[in-house]
């Protein structure tokens, strides 16, 4: 029988006395594309946070495969842009090699660290930008930059929140493009709004709203219009 990378088993979570997550039950496999959306303030953000070890439930419990280890797990991670800060003085040569930090396998030398960061880069179309400070991207530029730095630590799981904020459409089908590829060696999971691009390339889509519920194909659009 195959396990799931990650088995989130009636987990609950409360900021104080809020209730933000209920009896959440959700199993990632390793070839999955989930698709994740619902209203502001569901509670899909926090959910990404206790997956990622940043939150611990009230209740419940986050189990990890046997093969992900417990201090480094191999979870890539791409934040909401409008959460980054836009002035710390680094290249975005430098922001893809930081990602390496979580990496299981440590490089062998700098040299090798600083030719794969070039590699993820010019596969993502943005080689010409790793001597920019990282404060003066846009939007979509920085969205490849921060995908770089997730990817470097080969993930197993890569996690993205609202990857189609503040992007325009082409780059946002792009992006979804690059995912269906990097599907093939990892599980996604994509958390959005943009519920037509959801119902286009995720392989499974769940809804949150304090509570996770699965969705049949092609209803995630009149779930998060709040019709169903």
């Amino acid at each position: 029988m195959i396990k799931p990378l990650v088995h989130i088993n009636h987990l609950t979570f409360a900021w104080e006395d809020e209730p933000v997550l209920e009896d959440v039950d959700l199993k990632i496999f390793e070839d999955n594309f989930i698709g994740m959306t619902g209203p502001n303030g569901g509670g899909k953000t926090t959910l990404i946070k206790a997956i990622l070890g940043l939150v611990s439930p009230r209740s419940g419990r986050i189990y990890y495969r046997e093969d992900l280890p417990r201090k480094k797990r191999p979870i890539g991670y791409l934040p909401q842009i409008k959460h980054l800060d836009r002035k710390f003085p680094i290249t975005v040569l430098d922001v893809v090699r930081s990602g390496s930090l979580m990496r299981n396998i440590p490089f062998r030398s700098r040299s090798e660290e600083k030719k794969k960061a070039e590699r993820l880069l010019e596969e993502t179309g943005a080689e010409n930008l790793k001597k920019k400070p990282v404060g003066e991207l846009s939007g979509g530029e920085m969205q490849r930059v921060f995908l770089c730095r997730a990817l470097i630590s080969d993930p197993r799981l890569l996690i993205l929140d609202e990857p189609g904020t503040y992007v325009d459409n082409r780059f946002e089908k792009e992006l979804f493009e690059k995912l269906k590829e990097l599907n093939e060696k990892m599980a996604i999971l994509v958390v959005s709004h943009n519920t037509a691009m959801l119902d286009r390339y995720a392989k499974t889509m769940v809804s949150v709203n304090r509570q996770l519920r699965h969705l049949p194909s092609g209803i995630t659009g009149r779930v998060a219009d709040g019709i169903l």
